[in-house]
C-alpha cells in the first residue's frame, strides 16, 4: 500500500490521475493540495483523500513538509498557460518556481518516487520558450536526487480542457476523429488524458516497487509509446 500526494489536480491530467489513486487499492492516502476543490472530491472516502485547498501556493511547500507520514510517491500535474499568467515570464515564474519547489519539499519529506508530467518535446537547450521551461523543470528536478524519478513526455493531450484554447481545441478534435477511425492515427502524436493519468499512476507504483527497465533506476523517462502501453495496452482496472 502507497500513500501519495499530488498537485495540479484539477487540470486536465491532474483529474484523471486522482480519479485513478481513488480506485486504485494499492493506494491507501491521498493528499491533494490545490488552489480548489477538485470534482472527485466530493465522492471520495474521507479516510483515503484529504483535500488540503489554499489559494496560497507560497503555503503548499510547507504543507506537504507536515504530511504525517510523508507520502511514497508525489504527482506533479501542475502547470499554468501563458493567458492565463499574463505572459510567458509570469508563466515561467508559477510553473517552473513552483514545481521546483515542490519538488524540493517533497525529496526533503522524505517522498521516494517523484512522478511529473511534461512534455515531447521538453528540452532546456530548446529555442521554443515553452519546451525549454518544461525542459528546465525536467532538469532541476532530476538534480534534487530522488530515489525515483518519473517523467512523462506526452504528445498533445485529448480530452477535455475546463480553460479555452483554441487553437489546441482544433488539434483536440482532429486527434478525437482519428482516434474514432483508428488509435494508430493519433497514438503517436496524441494521447487521451485518461491514459496519460493511468501511466502515470502505473509508472509511479512500478518506480516504487524497483520494478523499472534496466538503465532506468534512477530516472524513467516515458514518450508516447511508453504512455500508451503502461496507460492502455498493459492497464488492468482495479477490482
Amino acid at each position: 500500500m502507497a500513500s501519495v500526494a499530488i498537485i495540479g489536480s484539477t487540470g486536465m491530467v491532474g483529474s484523471h490521475i486522482l480519479s485513478t489513486l481513488l480506485a486504485h487499492p494499492s493506494i491507501s492516502r491521498i493528499d491533494s493540495i490545490t488552489r480548489r476543490t477538485p470534482p472527485a472530491a466530493s465522492a471520495a472516502p474521507p479516510a483515503k483523500l484529504t483535500t488540503i485547498v489554499d489559494a496560497d501556493t507560497s503555503r503548499w511547500a510547507s504543507q506537504l513538509s507536515s504530511l504525517t507520514p510523508p507520502p511514497s510517491i508525489f504527482f506533479s500535474a501542475f502547470g499554468t498557460t501563458r493567458a492565463a499568467a499574463g505572459g510567458f515570464e509570469n508563466q515561467y515564474k508559477i510553473e517552473h518556481g513552483l514545481n521546483v519547489e515542490m519538488a524540493r519539499a517533497a525529496r526533503d519529506a522524505g517522498v521516494k518516487v517523484y512522478v511529473l508530467i511534461s512534455s515531447s518535446g521538453a528540452s532546456k537547450t530548446s529555442s521554443i520558450p515553452y519546451s525549454r521551461m518544461k525542459g528546465e523543470i525536467e532538469e532541476d528536478v532530476k538534480a534534487l536526487g530522488f530515489e525515483k524519478t518519473v517523467i512523462l513526455r506526452p504528445g498533445l493531450i485529448s480530452g477535455q480542457r475546463e480553460e479555452s484554447r483554441p487553437t489546441e481545441a482544433v488539434f483536440r478534435f482532429i486527434a478525437g476523429v482519428a482516434g474514432k477511425v483508428h488509435s494508430a492515427l493519433k497514438d503517436t502524436w496524441a494521447q487521451d488524458s485518461d491514459v496519460i493519468a493511468k501511466a502515470a499512476v502505473n509508472a509511479g507504483l512500478k518506480a516504487l516497487e524497483g520494478d523499472v527497465p534496466s538503465g532506468n533506476e534512477k530516472v524513467w523517462v516515458l514518450g508516447g509509446s511508453d504512455i500508451i502501453r503502461l496507460g492502455r495496452t498493459e492497464w488492468k482496472d482495479p477490482a
